[in-house]
């Protein structure tokens, strides 16, 4: 599988929100109990509890989006680690699931795709409307996830079906655009953004049926799809800015 790093063409602009973006999911993962740096949340059994309940606050439980209410932990969970003490409002956490992340890995990887596409989508889009289509696309990645399985109770966390929508935006705004993958073990090709992003399209989709797996892959294509009608709709709202570039990420 190749993993992209950075596209070729340098960055006309800083693309301040892609590092504001990267820095806060990166600030919350180090202050949350899934860190291993955040010794404060103690050790072994309290530590799992605490980890349990801080994604049952953050994350996006469906069950709970679906009905608008609140609603009690598993039971294996809530034996292990007694009743939550806290209450959320389950819209508010479709937006605090985008940048919660279950481990170093989980935020890397979704880090490294946001480098990679983002500063390109922002420089085309602008600061606001891409914070605001990342947003947006985080939404409909999280809402479509919840209304397709509207009676889960597992908590849906993490930035990818945000970063989805920001790489199906890209393909629609630079479909002739090259990206510098690595190809295990140690090769480096340039290869078209519809390779790269096509194949890993398909990847999503042929894993749906994937039960043993805890990816969201529905949330990831429902984000993808959100990314690119509103990238069709950027290039019909007026002129673009020009090609979209990308420094290193």
């Amino acid at each position: 599988m190749a993993l992209p790093l950075y596209d070729s063409q340098p960055a006309r602009r800083v693309p301040w929100v892609t590092y504001l973006l990267v820095a806060v999911n990166v600030v919350v993962f180090l202050l949350s109990p899934m860190a291993q740096v955040s010794g404060w949340y103690g050790e072994g059994r309290v530590r799992e509890c605490k980890t349990d309940q801080y994604s049952y606050r953050y994350g996006a439980v469906p069950d709970e989006l679906t009905s608008g209410e609140q609603r009690a932990m598993p039971p294996d969970v809530a034996g292990r680690c007694g009743d939550p003490t806290f209450r959320k409002t389950p819209w508010v956490s479709a937006f605090t699931s985008m940048f919660v992340h279950s481990g170093a890995l989980h935020l890397l990887g979704n880090l490294v795709a946001l480098f990679v596409v983002g500063m390109g989508v922002e420089d085309r889009l602008g600061r606001w409307r891409y914070l605001l289509s990342y947003l947006l696309f985080g939404l409909v990645a999280v809402y479509g996830f919840a209304y397709t399985s509207p009676h889960s109770s597992a908590p849906l966390i993490g930035a990818s079906g945000a970063i989805a929508g920001v790489l199906g935006a890209y393909l629609v705004l630079n479909p002739r655009g090259r990206i510098v993958s690595l190809v295990p073990p140690v090769v480096v090709v340039r290869l078209p953004v519809w390779v790269v992003l096509g194949y890993w399209f398909v990847l999503q989709w042929l894993s749906l049926g994937d039960e043993e797996s805890n990816v969201a892959y529905t949330a990831h294509i429902y984000g993808f799809a959100a990314g690119m009608l509103f990238g069709l709709l950027a290039r019909r709202a007026g002129p673009s800015r020009g090609p979209i570039s990308l420094s290193r990420g």
